[in-house]
């Protein structure tokens, strides 16, 4: 197949940032299709003069304005007529990053059937009237598909094949205006077009302008979501077919850090302020239709929670079969803990609720002269970010703590808007090398703490792992938290906190004075200290089994054989497959 690629623009009276735009295009040597959709006449005058001064620019004339929709779509016909295979969507107001064109380049390549579509990690810019209609579209499109492969409907920065969306243009109706992002996108779901997802920044420039009619929108976008609901029930067996459908190729599973991560800053924001007005009681009432909702649509972790809870059942010895509602309750516990971390960083949670266990541990490491620093090894069992909360309302501990993903990071800004003495030192890697291990050493040697979580395989290496027996069958664990305990050189300990009879009962228990490897027999120490860490998480897995929250195989084997680790390599499967 012969891919050819050029970029669309709409413009209607947009003249402060579309030379910008044109500049940040111009090193990338892509065709520029400019619809000029009925601007006024001083507006018209100076998109005429464009195409001298940029030669890879042809605008196209619209009389009277269509909406931005009716422009992409005149857009869209003249790009396949002129037989461009792929358009690249682009606003005229400046706020995409356009340096991100090459990666939806790179994953159309892979995927050439598929829709590109750009998940918004907005900045501060961002006006939360805007933000909080965004997230209840958001919702309505789960439903009209019901599935979670569409994260964000709305934004206008994405890469369409040609075939597929100029053939639904034709046949079928799609909103002209301000619900035409939105409309598009579901009906080429729903006619088996895969969309992929890829995070991009956008911002809200100072001096742009918008033409998002507030009551007019609002009333075509909720006109535009009851028709898409109607749409969808006729065609809901196939949906659900769809979305249960298995993978029966021979290609290897996800690994767990494959999965695109979702939410932005102010997202995370707008729920911390929900929280705040309406407090817990509306959330976990929310809860109940949206987990029920993520169980229906979660295949995978659907299956991970049904194969975790039946192993559960066989260690205890309990003949009771796993149904779905143990299924549906494991989803909520996790959705119950995402409002706890909230309560404790928001300083909701008080001393009454915490139930200490083993607190000589902490009351030793917080008297200690001089200062001594230590490693605390936890897990995704119960909620380790209460006790890094708690932790951190003790000045006399410095707490530090290596998290793998970004989403932590935007957690934290979330946060410390509301409250900003919710500060805990994070520290964002791609793997454990030496640079870390340094960095970690002179926080050690200051008397800090630092919290690593040992049961997520390496992010980016296969085969750093040792199998250790985990509920009854072999789990990888990865080598590297162990291994780097071990070059700090100081005591490590194990740390839990699980939720039980409504209180937060953090575990610390002393693991090691060091974890420091002799010389001789280096594989068989790293083992055995492997095993002890698998059987102590083990032990704390039955005592509150519903709180484990590794949504996916734990047990899958750690090479390449049996799992892929980039989320490109995630994304062209999903695409090869639907």
């Amino acid at each position: 197949m012969n891919l050819e690629y050029c970029i669309v623009i709409p413009n209607y009276n947009h003249t402060q940032h579309i030379e910008q735009v044109l500049r940040s295009i111009e090193p990338l040597s892509i065709p520029v299709i400019m619809v000029n959709d009925g601007s006024d006449e001083t507006t018209s005058h100076y998109l005429g003069l464009l195409p001298e001064r940029y030669p890879f620019l042809q605008l196209i004339q619209l009389t009277e304005n269509q909406g931005k929709g009716g422009a992409v779509m005149a857009g869209f016909k003249a790009a396949h007529q002129l037989g461009y295979s792929h358009a690249i969507q682009v606003d005229a107001d400046g706020q995409h990053d356009l340096n991100d064109i090459p990666q939806f380049i790179g994953l159309s390549q892979q995927a050439p059937d598929a829709v590109i579509c750009g998940i918004p990690d907005y900045d501060e810019s961002v006006p939360l009237g805007r933000l909080i209609p965004r997230y209840i579209t958001h919702f309505w499109v789960w439903i009209e598909t019901l599935s979670l492969k569409i994260k964000d409907s709305m934004c206008g920065f994405r890469l369409y094949p040609l075939a597929a969306a100029t053939q639904l243009i034709e046949h079928s109706h799609v909103g002209k205006r301000m619900d035409f992002d939105t409309e598009i996108l579901v009906k080429l779901y729903w006619q088996g077009v895969d969309i992929i997802n890829l995070p991009t920044k956008v911002i809200y420039p100072e001096d742009g302008s918008s033409h998002f009619q507030l009551f007019k929108d609002n009333w075509r976008i909720t006109k535009m979501h009851t028709r898409l609901f109607f749409g969808m029930l006729p065609r809901a067996p196939k949906l659900i077919a769809r979305r249960f459908r298995r993978d029966k190729t021979n290609q290897p599973a996800q690994h767990w850090s494959a999965t695109k991560e979702r939410g932005s800053t102010m997202g995370i924001q707008t729920l911390v302020w929900l929280y705040r007005i309406f407090g817990q009681w509306l959330f976990r009432i929310v809860l109940l239709p949206v987990i029920a909702y993520f169980v229906l649509t979660g295949n995978k972790a659907r299956r991970a929670s049904y194969d975790f809870l039946k192993k559960i059942n066989k260690l205890k010895d309990s003949n009771r079969s796993v149904r779905w509602y143990h299924v549906y309750k494991h989803f909520y516990q996790f959705g119950l803990a995402s409002v706890d971390k909230i309560r404790a960083w928001l300083g909701d949670v008080k001393s009454d609720d915490v139930v200490f266990h083993n607190i000589n541990e902490f009351e030793q490491l917080r008297q200690h002269e001089p200062r001594q620093g230590a490693v605390f090894i936890g897990s995704h069992l119960g909620n380790l970010e209460l006790c890094r909360a708690i932790g951190e309302s003790d000045s006399s501990l410095t707490i530090n703590a290596l998290v793998f993903t970004k989403h932590a990071l935007k957690f934290q800004a979330a946060l410390e808007r509301f409250n900003p003495k919710a500060m805990v030192n994070l520290i964002q890697v791609d793997n454990m090398g030496a640079d870390t291990a340094i960095q970690l050493k002179e926080k050690v040697e200051a008397g800090e703490i630092v919290i690593i979580v040992g049961d997520r395989t390496s992010v980016t290496q296969f085969g750093r792992v040792n199998y250790a027996p985990f509920l009854g069958d072999p789990a990888p664990f990865s080598q590297g938290p162990f291994i780097l305990a071990g070059l700090l050189e100081c005591p490590t300990y194990l740390l839990f906190c699980l939720k039980q009879s409504g209180q937060y009962h953090i575990y610390l228990e002393p693991f090691a004075d060091s974890l420091k490897l002799a010389r001789r027999n280096k594989k068989q120490q790293l083992q055995s200290i492997i095993e002890r860490y698998a059987k102590r998480l083990e032990y704390y897995s039955l005592k509150a089994p519903y709180q484990w929250f590794n949504f996916f195989d734990f047990w899958q084997k750690d090479d390449q054989q049996h799992i892929q680790r980039t989320i490109q390599q995630q994304e062209k499967h999903h695409s090869d497959n639907n």
